[in-house]
């Protein structure tokens, strides 16, 4: 598998963890503002196994990419800030791309 084609999972997983963060949140604020835990209940799971996929994804791309340990970590820790994953999406696939195209 070479670094483009680990670069597609990767884009995917952090569209989609970062939604399923913004729907965590709003499960959250339902729960504790409004006693509501049904919703909780059903997306907290399916978050956590998403966000276990976005990780080995972002592992992937960075072992391929040959990113240094920091910046593995820090990619991996985006998807633990709303908002964040969609950011650090852009700021990867631009990295990967002009290290490709100097390559």
């Amino acid at each position: 598998m070479t670094v483009e084609s680990a670069l597609k999972p990767f884009r995917i997983l952090a569209y989609v963890v970062g939604v399923m963060l913004l729907v965590l949140v709003a499960c959250i604020v339902l729960r504790y503002g409004f006693d509501i835990s049904g919703p909780s209940r059903v997306v907290s799971p399916i978050h956590g196994f998403l966000y276990m996929l976005y990780l080995v994804a972002a592992m992937n791309l960075g072992m391929k990419a040959r990113w240094s340990w920091p910046y593995i970590v820090g990619v991996m820790l985006a998807g633990t800030v709303p908002l964040l994953s969609f950011v650090f999406e852009r700021k990867v696939t631009r990295r990967v791309e002009a290290e490709l195209a100097a390559a």
